[in-house]
C-alpha cells in the first residue's frame, strides 16, 4: 500500500494549486458537454434536463479522474512547462473520451457510444484544455 501512495504522490501535487487546476480541467470537460448538449447533436436544454447533462458530465470527469492523475498531470513538473503539460494532456484526454465512451456503451448511462462523437469530445475539448494547460504554465511559472 505505501508504493501505491508513493507512486500518487508522485502524480499528484497535493496544494491548493492544484485544486485550481482540476476545477479549470472540470470546468472546460463542463464547457464541452454544455456546448454539445445546446449546439451539438442533441440540441436539448440543460435547464429542462439537468439530470441528463450530469451525467454526461461526470461520464467524461471519470474518465479524467482516471488518466490524468495517471497521466502525471497534476505533479509539479507538469505544471512548470507548457510543452510537457500539451505532450502529457494529449494522450490524457484521449484515454479520458475512451473510458467516457465505454461508460455510454452500458444501459447506465445515456447518449451511448460512437465513433464520431469519440473523435469529437477529443477534439473540442483538447480545444479548451490544451490552452487552459498552457496558461497553467504560464501562471506555475509565476509562482
Amino acid at each position: 500500500m505505501t508504493s501505491d501512495r508513493t507512486a500518487l504522490a508522485l502524480r499528484v501535487e497535493p496544494v491548493p494549486f492544484t485544486a485550481l487546476v482540476a476545477l479549470g480541467d472540470l470546468i472546460c470537460i463542463a464547457a464541452f458537454v454544455l456546448l454539445g448538449v445546446t449546439v451539438g447533436h442533441e440540441s436539448i436544454d440543460p435547464t429542462a434536463n439537468p439530470g441528463r447533462v450530469a451525467a454526461t458530465v461526470l461520464t467524461f470527469a471519470a474518465g479524467w479522474a482516471v488518466t490524468a492523475p495517471l497521466g502525471g498531470l497534476y505533479a509539479a513538473d507538469t505544471y512548470g512547462s507548457a510543452k510537457r503539460a500539451v505532450a502529457l494532456t494529449v494522450p490524457a484526454w484521449v484515454g479520458a473520451a475512451l473510458v467516457a465512451q465505454a461508460l455510454r456503451a452500458t444501459a447506465v448511462v445515456p447518449g451511448g457510444a460512437a465513433a464520431t462523437f469519440f473523435v469529437v469530445s477529443v477534439v473540442v475539448t483538447l480545444a479548451l484544455l490544451v490552452p487552459w494547460r498552457v496558461a497553467v504554465s504560464v501562471l506555475a511559472s509565476d509562482r
